[in-house]
């Protein structure tokens, strides 16, 4: 309202200053008095204009209050000169008391309004004293109604207004906070028009589609057939027919073939489903947490195995005491010739090799973290390593350990047979030359499974360049009896397993034929006494 306020004036004191032109010869005094009215006029607009519009000042009271007397000496001005009192130009009194009434607070308002019916009692007044008629006091009334009336309604107007601020202020602060949530949020959000059109995506929902912002606004879901057809199927029953999916489940395929899983959610809005209906779906990649399930259940079965094979081994290990006895016995005695000699020998070779597969099934099933103390992970790591190097099996592999001094609360004998099993493992599928890795430091809380619930999680990797473990086996390799190599009994990657819950932490393993085998252990730093129990 401003600019129309300078405007306004502009025009008015262009006016006066055309007539001050004209009558120039006439009354060169009266032209003189406007023309310095005019030019104060243009004085104090240009300089209102440059505070308002160049230099951005708040225009105060004190502001207003300045341009209301400009506007006043000039409107008077004008009045006075064409015709005082009588003249037509004391409307724009009214003009100005009704302007000043919305720009300005009511006492201020109804100081101008004071201000301007003074000045046109004063053309009434000037220059022969005469008492007021009705008619000036009617026309002052008419002010001060004109001020009460406009006052009124410019009190609502900024209430109405500033109600319209805070509206629109807690509008854009809501736009922000969601536009940040959705921008942040760890689970992808899109949603597709009732014509199948992508209407929105955020960065993340970009990042697990594997596509580009600039998709929103084209044809989306004969794209996403391809890539998801879970999600594509509940963004097309949504369109269609305003069906919802609550906790569903799919999998996304990714450009270089691989998939993972994911949660998905759809919910949908529209005027009908005659119509159509836009859905929005709302999906997160649960690699994780399947992955943390699976752990959970191998833990579970583990232990199962566990206390069924303590129970088996002490069942079957006496007899076998008894059996190889009794044979070695029969063998000694004058009758026996040197076949039975060669069945006993036999027979005592199985008999001890069923002895120590059922005391490597009693460490299975005894694996337990008793012994905790303060260690330093490299200390146990070369105690390991060492182990491995001399181990008769190992004749060429090279093992580097990369990592700072880093402690933790363990059990070292059961740490130690962890890295001891890894390493010998890591050595033996290579059948040849290999190299091996073992990182270990402090991890970030982003590189464990979302739940796994390990504070403060210390890392150790052991990564070889063997050849990998076999695709039929990956998915069993923790459990008992299981294994890629000829020969093994299949239990040392079962205690890795069993050593690492009783630390309440977690092993997982990533392998790719030929490149290697990497194994990731997370420890919690510091044991919980609860943990124990």
């Amino acid at each position: 309202m401003i600019s129309w306020l300078f405007t306004a004036r502009m025009v008015l004191a262009v006016v006066a200053l055309l007539s001050a032109a004209v009558l120039w010869t006439q009354s060169p005094d009266t032209s003189f008095i406007v023309a310095v009215v005019v030019l104060i006029a243009f004085t104090v607009t240009a300089y209102s204009w440059w505070q308002v519009w160049v230099r951005r000042a708040q225009t105060g009271m004190f502001f207003l209050f300045v341009q209301s007397v400009v506007d006043l000496g000039l409107v008077t001005t004008l009045v006075y000169f064409s015709g005082g009192a009588e003249s037509p130009a004391t409307a724009l009194y009214v003009v100005l008391i009704a302007a000043y009434a919305v720009l300005m607070p009511p006492l201020l308002g109804l100081l101008v309004a004071i201000l301007a019916s003074a000045c046109y009692l004063a053309q009434v007044m000037w220059p022969i004293p005469r008492t007021p008629d009705l008619g000036v006091l009617g026309q002052i009334a008419v002010f001060m109604a004109v001020y009460g009336i406009i006052s009124a309604l410019g009190a609502r107007l900024r209430q109405a207004g500033a109600e319209q601020v805070s509206l629109e202020s807690e509008i854009r602060r809501i736009r922000l906070e969601a536009d940040e949530i959705l921008h942040n949020i760890r689970s992808g959000v899109l949603t597709v028009d009732s014509t199948g059109r992508l209407a929105f995506i955020n960065p993340m929902a970009a990042q697990l589609l594997q596509v580009e912002s600039s998709a929103v606004g084209m044809p989306f879901l004969d794209n996403l057939k391809q890539r998801s057809t879970e999600l594509w199927a509940a963004l097309l029953a949504g369109t269609r027919s305003g069906r919802k999916v609550n906790r569903g489940e799919g999998s996304v395929m990714r450009r270089d073939g691989s998939q993972f899983p994911i949660g998905l959610t759809t919910t949908t809005f529209g005027r009908g489903s005659s119509e159509g209906q836009s859905v929005t779906a709302l999906f997160t990649d649960i690699s994780a947490s399947k992955k943390l399930d699976e752990l959970h259940r191998r833990a579970e079965r583990l232990e199962a195995v566990a206390a069924l094979s303590a129970s088996l081994a002490h069942e079957i290990r006496n007899p076998l005491s008894s059996i190889r006895s009794s044979v070695e016995q029969l063998a000694k005695t004058a009758h026996a010739d040197e076949d039975d000699q060669v069945l006993a020998d036999l027979i005592v070779r199985e008999t001890d090799r069923l002895t120590r597969l059922l005391s490597e099934f009693l460490d299975f099933s005894r694996v337990r973290a008793t012994q905790f103390q303060r260690l330093d992970v490299r200390s146990v790591v070369e105690a390991a390593s060492r182990l491995i190097q001399a181990h008769p099996e190992v004749t060429d592999a090279t093992i580097t350990l990369e990592g700072s001094p880093t402690l933790l609360e363990g059990d070292e004998d059961l740490l130690h047979r962890v890295l001891a099993n890894l390493l010998l493992n890591a050595a033996q599928a290579a059948a040849g030359p290999v190299n091996i890795r073992v990182g270990f430091g402090e991890a970030h809380a982003a590189e464990l499974p979302l739940g796994s619930g390990i504070e403060q999680p210390i890392r150790i990797r052991v990564t070889d360049d063997g050849p990998g473990i076999p695709s039929e086996v990956l998915d069993r390799i923790f459990q008992p009896f299981v294994t890629g190599r000829k020969g093994g009994t299949g239990l040392g990657l079962a205690i890795v397993q069993r050593a690492i819950e009783a630390h309440r932490g977690l092993v997982l393993v990533d392998t790719a034929a030929g490149t290697g085998t990497t194994f990731t252990i997370f420890l919690p730093a510091q044991h919980k006494v609860e943990d124990a129990a």
